[in-house]
């Protein structure tokens, strides 16, 4: 069966606030099994439109994937961004 994957693409402009919702996210994370193989860290833009905060979470399946990303858990932890920064967050089955 084919991973699943969460990546998100953030422009941060409430560091704090930001923080909290990162923080309650994991409670999600942990929940739906998933395990961060980027989160932020250096890059470089070399074509299009990017973003420097970009993020990919690999679960074990798309269904689980999906089943983080709309569950209550993580909207908690979304109500905590609010005003923070903008993110553009897709679920991908992998190959």
């Amino acid at each position: 069966m084919p991973k699943g994957y969460v990546i998100a693409h953030a422009t941060v402009t409430d560091a704090e606030k930001w923080g909290q919702y990162v923080a309650k996210s994991k409670i999600a994370l942990d929940k739906y099994g998933g395990t961060p193989i980027v989160r932020g860290g250096k890059c470089e833009i070399v074509e299009g439109n990017g973003t420097q905060r970009n993020v990919v979470i690999e679960f074990a399946s798309y269904a689980d994937a999906i089943a983080y990303a709309t569950s209550p858990e993580y909207a908690e932890a979304k109500a905590l961004r609010q005003g923070a920064g903008s993110i553009d967050i897709t679920v991908v089955e992998g190959v």
